[in-house]
């Protein structure tokens, strides 16, 4: 595959002389669409308003909101006059978005309402309560020197802020040869796009991407699931991470291709829109496919329109597998390995490959991508078979974590090999099984054991709908194997009957000491499992029941 040397910019002007009435994005649930060429100009318009507010080629600009319709267009904006997007998780809270602001030395900051339990608006006035005083386009922020515009992404007022609406109209102002002066300074290999790693361990950190980066991952995943211009994809998954802005926002921009975006996730909602629009690629963690393929009304839709989709960000269970590429006729749905800092496609399934590789399997290397596993202690890479760490290298590999040389030292060696934290294997035909994160694995008594075996082996029980294994502090061994159960509607189980399943069949240091029954995981915004915080969550379950940690 020959690497694009595109901007986002360039990639979009592309479609809109081509296809100009091509459908680009639609919101199904209030008819709103934009052919490629009415996207292009509302973006260049907003592009504008962002120059006359002072924005300029480096800038940071951030976008904290769930999918709405204008997230696209900030983004698309922000990557034609060389600016900076970054995204904000939907779920930080006060003290989250205090770092952020701080720490990606935010310029210009752009909002929802709010999502949830977070009034968004009351956090920014808590934070920088200049706002209220302070005219629009001269804001002098105590606690944050760089922040200088705050907008509003909707149609209400609030003091202090922009709305697109109004941003529109001030673009009105600058001249379209001035617009396209600064579009020429923008280069394919400029960080376009910094997110911020989940943290589900210490601080995070700022992922710089590039274009080059993000256009060239985003076209390899389409083009793994053999995506052509008839594509019309469901984006249900936030786009402030790397699964909706990359794999989804790039893989339909490469292809000239058709996104149908729901604001946020719900399960009834991504059937009706999936038949309504007739989509043909869908994607989503293990969880969002269960709860579509158990949601009382799926037998009323009709998803035969669906052909492909990517499942990521976790194990996938084999009856799930079959289940969605039988019942959601997703046939060439693939699997998709990687983290934000390899923009984030690192390894895929393909069409071809049976169900079970590519539901025990993260596939083999994207292309134009190197992929190896070594040890960690030695750095030698492992034989076929051989648990180690998995690392790639290639176009993919981010430009590093802002303002953070020491981490992104340690994250990219001398050789440009991007160390992901994670374990795996490669098979003796070439694919790659992920089996644990180094910082999940248990270490009970100086024994080292990796929770997805464990979790693997459980999916054995068909009462189970999914299952997540994390370390129990023990005094007597540091850790003890805690299995945090979720179980399909109507089954029933007992700790006693999980634990008789496991004993004799694998090894007695692996056999969960304790067995926790729970209605949900803690995740991230993007569907990770936290499982630093199931462990934090096992002291409260045992206190509960009377269980003394031993």
């Amino acid at each position: 595959m020959q690497l694009l040397d595109y901007t986002l910019g360039q990639m979009l002007e592309k479609w809109a002389y081509e296809t100009p009435d091509q459908d680009f994005i639609v919101y199904p649930d209030r008819d709103l669409r934009f052919s490629y060429k009415q996207f292009n100009e509302r973006v260049d318009q907003l592009a504008k308003g962002f120059l006359f507010i002072g924005i300029k080629p480096g800038d940071k600009v951030g976008i904290w909101a769930k999918n709405v319709p204008d997230w696209t267009t900030l983004m698309f904006a922000t990557a034609k006059i060389g600016a900076v997007l970054v995204t904000i998780n939907t779920n930080y809270k006060l003290h989250e978005l205090d770092y952020l602001l701080k720490n990606a030395d935010i310029h210009s900051l752009f909002l929802v309402e709010g999502y949830r339990d977070s009034d968004y608006v009351q956090m920014i006035f808590e934070l920088v309560p200049e706002l209220k005083t302070q005219a629009r386009g001269e804001l002098k922020s105590e606690r944050f020197p760089e922040l200088k515009n705050v907008g509003f992404i909707g149609q209400q007022k609030h003091r202090g802020m922009y709305s697109t609406a109004e941003l529109i109209l001030l673009g009105s102002h600058i001249d379209d040869l001035e617009l396209e002066s600064v579009k020429e300074t923008v280069n394919c290999h400029d960080v376009v796009n910094m997110q911020y790693t989940s943290g589900t361990t210490g601080f995070p950190k700022g992922v710089m991407l590039s274009h080059h980066n993000i256009i060239n991952n985003g076209f390899a995943a389409g083009e793994c699931m053999k995506y052509t211009r008839d594509e019309r994809l469901l984006v249900c998954v936030p786009l402030f991470h790397c699964f909706g802005c990359v794999l989804a926002v790039c893989a339909i921009i490469t292809h000239g291709s058709t996104m149908v975006i729901n604001e946020e996730f719900d399960p009834l909602m991504v059937l009706a829109s999936v038949q309504k629009e007739k989509c043909t690629a869908l994607y989503g963690v293990p969880t969002m496919f269960i709860s579509e393929l158990n949601h009382p009304m799926f037998d009323m839709f009709d998803l035969s329109s669906l052909r492909t989709g990517i499942m990521a960000g976790a194990l996938c269970p084999i009856e799930t597998m079959n289940q969605v590429m039988d019942k959601m006729h997703m046939k060439d749905i693939i699997i998709v390995y990687g983290l934000t800092e390899s923009s984030p496609g690192m390894t895929a399934t393909r069409t071809h490959n049976s169900p079970e590789v590519r539901a025990t399997t993260v596939g083999f290397e994207f292309p134009n991508v190197d992929v190896k596993i070594v040890d960690p202690e030695s750095g030698a890479e492992c034989e076929p078979g051989v648990q180690g760490e998995i690392c790639c290298r290639g176009y993919n590999v981010m430009k590093g974590y802002y303002n953070n040389p020491e981490a992104t030292e340690k994250a990219i060696d001398k050789e440009g090999w991007l160390h992901s934290g994670d374990l795996a294997i490669k098979t003796e035909d070439g694919f790659y099984k992920i089996t644990g994160r180094i910082k999940d694995m248990i270490i009970r008594g100086g024994e080292n054991i990796y929770p997805r075996e464990i979790e693997n082996y459980l999916y054995g029980m068909p009462q189970i709908e999914a299952v997540e294994v994390a370390g129990v502090p023990s005094k007597k061994y540091g850790e003890a194997v805690g299995a945090f159960i979720k179980l399909k509607d109507g089954q029933k189980l007992t700790e006693e009957e999980v634990i008789d399943f496991c004993r004799g069949n694998i090894a007695r240091f692996k056999v969960p000491k304790y067995v926790f029954f729970v209605n949900d995981f803690p995740m991230t915004a993007s569907g990770k499992i936290q499982k630093y915080k199931l462990s934090e969550l096992s002291l409260e379950l045992c206190k509960q029941k009377g269980i003394e940690i031993v």
